[in-house]
């Protein structure tokens, strides 16, 4: 069996394309930009922030929980989401790194 097309690259190149993948729909960026607003929240909290149903609610949640950037812990009966506070450091890093290998660029 072959190796697949994510083999050929390093694993901080693999996270950073799930995350970027993960922030790649507008419902999960109102998602993060709310936990940010509120610090910590109740899935029924962001359903009410959002024009979308709980489900759909349930499942961008899902996605932003499987690529890191949020936390959930189960109170009674709901799950209380925050922000992944090591995913984003992760990621300021990163665009650290981006930003300035573009102001030393020195081509075109």
């Amino acid at each position: 069996m072959g190796a697949t097309k994510t083999d050929h690259f390093t694993d901080e190149q693999n996270q950073i394309a799930t995350i970027a993948k993960a922030l790649g729909h507008p419902a999960r960026v109102a998602i993060i930009e709310y936990l940010l607003k509120v610090d910590t929240c109740i899935c029924g909290d962001i359903v009410n922030e959002l024009p979308l149903a709980q489900a759909t609610v349930s499942q961008h949640l899902k996605e932003l929980k499987n690529a890191g950037l949020i936390k959930g812990n189960i109170e009674g009966t709901a799950i209380c989401y925050c922000i992944n506070e090591n995913t984003f450091g992760l990621l300021k890093e990163y665009f650290s790194k981006i930003i300035l290998g573009v102001t030393n660029q020195k081509c075109c």
